[in-house]
C-alpha cells in the first residue's frame, strides 16, 4: 500500500492520478456519446436492430467498468461519498442563470483584455494544425503568475440553491472568456489547446448559446466535467496529447457535435 511518507510512493501516486484523470476523460467522452444515443433511440430499438457484436462488447465493457469502480467506491469513507441534494430549477430561474453567465463571460473578457497579449509565433506554430490562422490571430492570453481568477459572485446564490459541485475557478488551470484565455497556472501546450477549444466553441456557438448550453447541461448533470462542452474540450485535449502528430480540425469537430446535437 502506498504512503505519502515514502518519496518513491509520492511519485507513483502522482502518476496514478495522472492516469486516473486520463481514464476519466475517456469515460466522459463515452458518457456523452451514450447519452446522445439514449436521447435518439429507444432501448427496445437498440436491442432489436443494434449490431449484435458491438452491443455485446459495449454491455460487457460497461458492466466490467461498473463493477470495478463500484468496488473502489465501497472503500471510500462514507463522509466523502455523500450525494448532492436533488436540485430543481424553474424555467425562469434557468433563463436568469443563463443571462448571468453570459454577462459574466463578457465582463471577464473586458476585465482581462487590457492585460492580454497575442499568441507568440511559436505558440501559433504549435497550434495551427488544429485551429484556424484567423482564430490564432484573434485570441489573446493572460498569465496571472501566482494570482487566480476568483469564483463568480453568483456562485453563492447557486450553492444556496443546492448546487454544491460547482467548479472552483481558482483551482482551474485556465479559463476562456470568449477570445481571452486566462491561465491560473503555467501556460503549457496542453492547457493552451484546451483553452482554444473553448474559444472555438464560443466562436461557433456565440456567447449566449454557449452560456445556455452550459447552464442547462450543468443543471441536468450537476457536474462541471460532465457538461458536454467541457467533456468535448477534455476529449479533444486528450486526443491532442496522446497523438500530437495526428492533425485534425477542432472547428470541424465542434460543428459536428452541434449538427449531432451532442452539446
Amino acid at each position: 500500500m502506498y504512503s505519502w511518507e515514502n518519496p518513491d510512493d509520492r511519485l507513483s501516486i502522482a502518476q496514478m492520478n495522472s492516469e486516473l484523470q486520463h481514464a476519466q476523460l475517456e469515460l466522459l467522452s463515452a458518457h456523452c456519446a451514450t447519452h446522445q444515443l439514449r436521447l435518439r433511440f429507444s432501448a427496445d430499438d437498440l436491442a432489436r436492430f443494434g449490431q449484435r457484436d458491438i452491443l455485446r462488447k459495449s454491455v460487457q465493457s460497461a458492466a466490467a467498468l461498473s463493477e470495478y469502480y463500484s468496488s473502489i467506491e465501497k472503500k471510500i469513507p462514507a463522509a466523502e461519498t455523500a450525494s448532492e441534494p436533488l436540485t430543481r430549477l424553474t424555467e425562469t430561474q434557468i433563463v436568469e442563470a443563463v443571462a448571468q453567465v453570459s454577462a459574466y463571460f463578457h465582463q471577464q473578457r473586458e476585465h482581462y483584455l487590457t492585460s492580454a497579449v497575442p499568441l507568440t509565433n511559436h505558440q501559433k506554430a504549435r497550434m495551427w494544425p488544429f485551429f484556424s490562422a484567423d482564430l490564432l490571430d484573434r485570441v489573446r492570453i493572460v498569465e496571472l503568475h501566482g494570482a487566480c481568477v476568483p469564483n463568480p459572485p453568483f456562485f453563492a446564490e447557486a450553492r444556496a440553491l443546492g448546487f454544491v459541485n460547482l467548479p472552483e475557478f481558482p483551482h482551474m488551470h485556465s479559463l476562456t472568456f470568449l477570445d481571452i484565455i486566462v491561465f491560473n497556472e503555467a501556460l503549457t501546450d496542453r492547457a493552451l489547446f484546451h483553452g482554444l477549444v473553448h474559444a472555438v466553441q464560443f466562436d461557433v456557438l456565440g456567447r449566449d448559446r454557449y452560456a445556455e448550453l452550459f447552464v442547462r447541461s450543468f443543471v441536468h448533470t450537476k457536474l462541471h466535467f460532465s457538461v458536454p462542452l467541457e467533456a468535448h474540450a477534455f476529449a479533444l485535449e486528450s486526443k491532442f496529447v496522446s497523438t500530437p502528430s495526428n492533425r485534425f480540425s477542432v472547428e470541424d469537430q465542434v460543428r459536428l457535435w452541434i449538427e449531432q446535437s451532442r452539446y
